[in-house]
């Protein structure tokens, strides 16, 4: 497998853009995303496991339920969630999409993200649409930009891997900032690859792939109501569709789990007035499921990324938060230590402090990326999960976000 330029667009048959048509009131900022498949491609998706759910994703899983779709559209500023026509503009948006494409309206994605219970005015949007897709090319920059919200950053990446003796490109854009939580999906993602996969097992591929990525990523505790991961997959490469597990199946969950492993790091590190991305990292659990639930607890402790904001060495904060995980745990057994670019300095062994620098451990935790690293020493289990600290500017972006 190779790191390769090209992000969204790095697959066979895939082009997309993205421009500025009158949602945000930011003319600078662009505000509506369009993927496009040349061929019809399998599709698969997760959506948010909030019981309060924008009206695109109901729209989106009638959609995709044959398996198949060959467009994505998006638009940010507004999340089209609560409101009393929700379900009729994203109906709206996909035909629109559609006729601009020439495709059939039932073979569109079609995704929405920004402030929730707002009107959303369907005008600028069919008034957008078609300059959007006259403009289809070689631009994934243009449709992560389009997708973002109060994102730093454009969220970006692609690879070529083979099976079969064929090269297969993957490559992925994701918006993700704030309302991060693991509970699938609480982000947009969107993934296209030339591979060959069938339906069912591209979303057997997904399914499992974000129990262990976009499920371990948090940033505030807050669950969207709208997020979605969405894979498809147009076989443009030209290998033997994948239609059951084996190598071929491995080779591409491999693949799979570059992307969205890469996009979590992203996600995490760009979270809402963050300056450090966290990653804990879980071994030594009874099993899988616990190494998840104690990586989870840590990084969602609120006075843990306080700590790291601070470059505050305050390893008691770790063992609360495995203490009240629920995990099964022998806290007297749990060694912790800090890592990153300037070292790595154990602070906790056998669920005890140990003597250590604090002027070391202060240059680890100033640095920009912060590994947290548990040994529970009872078993093989082990897990990694993604977050960043909580900083005062979390507060000023969340305090006036819709006004």
């Amino acid at each position: 497998m190779e790191k390769i330029n090209g992000g969204i667009c790095a697959a066979k048959g895939f082009t997309a853009n993205g421009v500025h048509c009158g949602i945000r009131k930011n003319k600078g900022k662009r505000d509506l995303s369009l993927i496009f498949s040349e061929k019809r491609a399998a599709a698969a998706c997760v959506y948010t496991k909030n019981l309060v759910k924008g009206a695109p994703l109901a729209v989106t899983k009638k959609n995709v339920a044959d398996g198949y779709a060959q467009a994505v559209i998006c638009n940010s500023g507004n999340a089209n969630t609560c409101n009393a026509n929700g379900v009729e503009i994203a109906e709206q948006m996909c035909t629109l999409c559609a006729d601009a494409l020439s495709i059939d309206r039932s073979d569109v994605v079609v995704a929405s993200t920004g402030v929730i219970g707002q009107p959303l005015d369907i005008a600028p949007i069919a008034a957008g649409i078609p300059a959007l897709a006259r403009g289809l090319g070689n631009f994934g920059s243009e449709a992560a930009e389009g997708i973002m919200t109060t994102d730093t950053v454009e969220k970006q990446i692609s690879y070529s891997f083979e099976i079969g003796g064929k090269e297969c490109r993957i490559g992925g854009i994701a918006k993700g900032s704030g309302m991060i939580h693991p509970n699938m999906a609480t982000m947009l993602v969107f993934v296209t690859t030339d591979c060959a996969v069938s339906p069912a097992m591209l979303q057997k591929a997904l399914s499992a792939d974000v129990e262990d990525s976009f499920n371990m990523v948090s940033v505030d505790g807050d669950t969207s109501t709208n997020d979605m991961v969405c894979v498809l997959a147009n076989g443009m490469a030209g290998n033997s569709e994948i239609t059951g597990e084996g190598a071929d199946y491995d080779a591409f969950c491999a693949a799979l789990a570059a992307v969205t492993k890469y996009l979590c790091r992203m996600i995490a590190g760009d979270g809402e007035g963050a300056t450090k991305l966290l990653e804990c990292n879980v071994t030594g659990a009874k099993d899988e499921a616990t190494a998840k639930t104690v990586a989870k607890s840590v990084i969602c402790s609120s006075l843990l990324k306080a700590a790291m904001f601070g470059a505050d060495a305050n390893w008691g904060r770790v063992l609360c938060a495995i203490g009240y995980s629920k995990a099964d745990v022998d806290v007297n057994k749990v060694d912790v230590s800090f890592k990153s670019v300037s070292g790595e300095i154990p602070v906790c062994e056998n669920g005890a402090g140990i003597d250590f620098s604090e002027e070391k451990a202060k240059e680890i935790l100033l640095e920009k990326e912060i590994e947290i690293n548990i040994n529970l020493n009872s078993g093989e289990g082990k897990a990694t999960a993604w977050g960043c600290d909580l900083t005062y500017d979390y507060v000023k972006i969340n305090g006036d976000y819709r006004t």
